[in-house]
């Protein structure tokens, strides 16, 4: 049995697809959601859909009873995921769960990044537990820019702090699909993968490509970051979330999602999607 928790976020929907191509039976899969009302869709496919709660911890026992491979979907709680994590952790190991595949941060234990020290966290809490595990480390998603691309085509800018740091970014899709040839796969316990797109990319160089492929002049605006979470603050975004994200702006400067590590592109079988397909996706959306 191999189960998902966060199976009704991007992420997680985007690895139970990727699993069923492969030709895994739908009720071999398990959705572990917090909320099971929405993942109707899943249970309609076969897929067994069950309650898993981070922060309630008897949901996960039951959760990931019988479950051999468990994908380990990082909360999206920033700030306050380390003890749900645990939690997850925790439930596992009682579970029996043959190996857990967790979805942490590129360069999470050299980045810096105030969002790395909680999977920094987490992959201590793993390696605490005894649990086979491996741990992918995800870059940066190219629709972490592109879901807003119509506020960019609409002012004709992309704003951010990142600079003219590189960002070796790739599809969302891409990372599910490593996640799902992990958990598939064989020989992965212990393996600690940092999956970057083969293309990286600048913000300047992103804006081009959304220019090119949009036909709408579209321009990179680098403000300071304390003005950039300011904006985001001002928009509703959260204080906390606000500074973490300018944080990760200023990590991207100083290269800290920039990587030359094939490990995504062997583990896919396959070259890794462009920042132009993704564009593409988005303005076909």
């Amino acid at each position: 049995m191999i189960t998902v928790t966060g199976a009704t976020g991007h992420l997680g929907r985007l690895v139970i697809e990727d699993l069923l191509a492969r030709g895994v039976a739908a009720g071999d899969i398990v959705a572990a959601v917090r909320t099971p009302d929405k993942a109707g869709d899943l249970a309609d496919r076969g897929v067994i859909v069950r309650e898993a709660d981070y922060t309630r911890p008897e949901t996960l026992t039951t959760a990931f009873a019988g479950t051999d491979r468990l994908l380990l979907v990082s909360s999206d709680d920033i700030g306050l995921r380390v003890q749900p994590h645990v939690n997850a952790i925790d439930a596992a190991a009682k579970a029996g769960v043959g190996l857990v595949a967790y979805t942490s941060l590129l360069g999470a234990d050299t980045s810096g990044m105030i969002l790395a020290a909680e999977h920094v966290a987490t992959e201590q809490a793993l390696a605490e537990s005894g649990l086979p595990h491996t741990l992918l480390r995800n870059g940066w998603y190219v629709e972490n820019y592109t879901s807003m691309l119509s506020m960019a085509l609409e002012h004709g800018a992309l704003v951010r702090s990142t600079g003219q740091g590189r960002i070796s970014g790739t599809a969302r899709a891409d990372y599910a699909g490593a996640a799902a040839a992990v958990l598939t796969g064989e020989g992965h316990a212990g393996a600690v993968y940092e999956l970057a797109g083969d293309t990286a990319f600048t913000l300047t160089e992103l804006a081009a490509i959304i220019t090119d492929v949009s036909g709408t002049t579209v321009t990179y605006q680098d403000l300071p970051p304390e003005q950039f979470a300011a904006m985001l603050v001002g928009v509703g975004v959260p204080d906390g979330i606000a500074k973490a994200l300018a944080d990760s702006d200023l990590a991207v400067k100083r290269g800290a999602l920039y990587s030359d590590s094939t490990d995504l592109t062997r583990l896919l079988g396959r070259p890794t999607t462009t920042p132009t397909e993704v564009v593409r996706a988005a303005l076909a959306s």
